[in-house]
């Protein structure tokens, strides 16, 4: 198994902390540690997340912690397959991706459906959509 990345992160590291030492000479720039974020979080009695980790990391451990912490879920924005491997009649290629807008409505939109909310997973430009809570 080769360890270029590992080595590379292990070089990069040091060079990426003395420059940030460099452009910032009036902060405190410091090196931490998994063992010692760990050590820490166990001391303070979180749970493992890693809004507690970056508390942990940050110093001030007297610091509450927020009561609610806001989750983003990344989606994908397009079908990174623009066109479809097979030709159609005529030799030409078609295209994969359907418009951005249809009906009036674009994907993973929020919409109400028998008063639960979904979001709009799937889109076909005859209008029907798939919907996922």
């Amino acid at each position: 198994m080769p360890y270029r990345d590992a080595a590379f992160m292990g070089i990069m590291r040091w060079t990426l902390l003395e420059r940030l030492k460099q452009a910032n000479p009036d902060l405190e720039v410091v090196n931490t540690y998994g063992y010692l974020t760990k050590n820490k979080r166990i001391e303070l009695n979180l749970a493992k997340e890693h809004y507690n980790d970056a508390h942990c990391i940050a110093g001030n451990l007297n610091a509450k912690p927020l009561k609610q912490c806001l989750y983003l879920k990344k989606i994908r924005r397009h079908n990174r397959q623009i066109h479809q491997f097979n030709f159609i009649k005529g030799h030409k290629r078609k295209r994969n991706q359907t418009d951005h807008m249809v009906g009036g409505s674009c994907l993973f939109d929020q919409v109400k459906f028998q008063r639960q909310e979904c979001f709009m997973t799937g889109r076909r430009k005859s209008g029907s959509f798939v919907l996922k809570t």
